[in-house]
């Protein structure tokens, strides 16, 4: 099987519209992992995305009387933008059916391409079924985004412009999955050249449709699939992909959404460029396959794929990275409910870094305090710091892999305190650097409790603290005295409306 697509590959049209794009070292995740990393950097294509080399060869190769009846495709994006920019170099008309859930910029960029866009459905699948209805209504030809010899072949031209870059001396290449085109002409290449190399790939948890297939034996339909990596969100993988990553295929790897946000930051650090989740998807599980073998000293390949990322999405990629990383914990813990606690709490954890702090008093008995603090060395640091504020008497849940916790709970918690009096409300900024919230607290002192705190470390100069603190009518003169000289910026905030309505006693 391997053969007639050697030649399809080295035959493929793609340079026309195509860059032979660069396979650059990333210095410093080789570093952290103690391997050489290389990143193929489809990313850096016309359309930020490999998806122009299948769709131009597809296109490239029809006849002019199929061109001249113009192309449709289904896609979530960077396959409709490789489609849109192939029928504008060759002049001929392009209908593309995207997902009503595609993000807003890949929407765009199509329409700027000069095609037309029709939005059907909320998946990928539903929009291709529309776009069938539409070839057999206009007689138009289909643009299969994977599961086509033509668009396999043109995915292939990687894997030809990844082994004249590394001279064929590799131990690894990482490829993110969708339908499978990108992996199966990869690996077919590849493997044909040199064998001994690994071909692996990469999908989500929540979209493992190749990984389920290829483990029983035959194509499966998921029942859905996450959108987080919109590039790769594909229910059912194609017949032809599926044969040929069957027999050319070394092994799948499966990544949850915060080893992804993770993986966005790794390829920001050393490419200052910001690939979108499915691009990140084969560093990812590089990452994870590294980690679980042992490997060192290896020279491996990431595919990164494309960039076409929503910018409304990098708040949560942010807020998901250090925890994808295992460079952030996150706790629930119940503190005793009187003045010192947060202190006390604080001076176990030492002067690591608190990234989040939230809590509110709810009653006499106990305070419950969801916190986040910052990992030099990963689960062990964790586990380690577990221990210790259990050992102080503290009670602790490890919040860190709890997705309703952290998608939902972190940012609700809070609410109207039932028998609290004398609360004032402050918002404070100081100096942010490591320790600096500790010192806070030993600078507001033990006398006067604390009944609401909010913290959260948005890696800026300034920490931003929200604290409500109890001080009776007959000590608040000593108490502002008391805030003059601790030479912190602070505002209040106990007459604030949302504060009021929302949180006030």
């Amino acid at each position: 099987m391997a053969s007639p697509y050697i030649e399809r590959i080295l035959k493929a049209r793609v340079y026309d519209v195509a860059i032979e794009s660069p396979l650059e070292v990333a210095p410093r995740l080789s570093r952290r992992l103690g391997n050489q990393v290389l990143l193929k950097r489809e990313d850096l294509q016309p359309v930020f995305s490999f998806k122009l080399r299948g769709a131009y060869n597809r296109i490239a190769h029809l006849s002019d009387n199929s061109a001249r009846r113009g192309v449709v495709c289904a896609s979530a994006g960077n396959h409709a933008q490789g489609v849109a920019l192939a029928a504008q170099r060759r002049g001929i008309a392009a209908l593309i059916v995207m997902p009503q859930t595609t993000p807003h910029i890949k929407v765009q960029a199509v329409i700027d391409l000069g095609a037309e866009v029709v939005l059907h459905g909320d998946d990928y699948d539903s929009a291709f079924e529309h776009a069938l209805a539409l070839v057999r209504e206009r007689n138009l030809i289909l643009v299969h985004p994977f599961d086509d010899p033509d668009v396999i072949a043109g995915q292939g031209t990687v894997a030809v412009e990844i082994a004249r870059q590394s001279g064929g001396a590799l131990d690894a290449v990482f490829v993110p999955v969708g339908g499978g085109g990108l992996l199966a002409g990869i690996a077919v290449y590849i493997k044909y050249l040199y064998p001994g190399v690994r071909v692996i790939g990469v999908e989500p948890e929540d979209a493992a449709g190749m990984h389920d297939s290829l483990k029983a034996g035959r194509r499966v339909t998921l029942e859905r699939v996450g959108i987080f990596a919109d590039g790769v969100a594909v229910r059912r993988v194609g017949e032809e992909t599926f044969a040929l990553c069957r027999g050319h295929v070394d092994e799948i790897v499966l990544t949850s959404t915060d080893e992804i946000c993770a993986a966005i930051q790794d390829v920001f650090e050393d490419t200052r460029s910001i690939v979108e989740p499915a691009g990140a998807l084969a560093v990812a599980g590089l990452k994870k396959y590294v980690a679980r073998e042992g490997w060192q000293g290896k020279r491996l390949v990431a595919v990164n794929s494309g960039a076409n990322m929503n910018f409304d999405r990098l708040r949560h990629v942010a807020e998901r990275a250090d925890l994808g990383g295992e460079r952030e914990a996150l706790l629930a813990v119940v503190i005793p409910e009187k003045p010192g606690s947060f202190l006390r709490f604080c001076e176990t954890l030492g002067k690591r870094s608190v990234t989040e702090f939230n809590y509110r008093y709810a009653g006499s008995e106990g305070a419950q305090v969801f916190a986040g603090f910052a990992l030099s060395q990963g689960r062990a640091e964790k586990d380690a710091v577990v221990a210790a504020l259990r050992g102080a008497g503290f009670t602790v849940t490890d919040m860190t892999g709890d997705e309703l916790a952290k998608l939902h709970v972190r940012y609700m918690i809070g609410g109207h305190a039932r028998g609290l009096e004398h609360e004032l409300l402050y918002r404070f900024e100081f100096p942010e650097r490591p320790g600096a919230l500790l010192r806070f607290l030993q600078s507001i002192g033990t006398r006067w409790n604390i009944s609401l705190f909010h913290y959260r470390n948005h890696g800026s100069d300034y920490g931003r603290v929200l604290a409500g603190i109890q001080v009776p009518p007959g000590e608040r003169a000593e108490f502002l005295q008391h805030l003059k000289e601790l030479h912190y910026a602070y505002v209040e905030e106990t007459t604030n409306p949302a504060y009021r309505m929302f949180l006030g006693a």
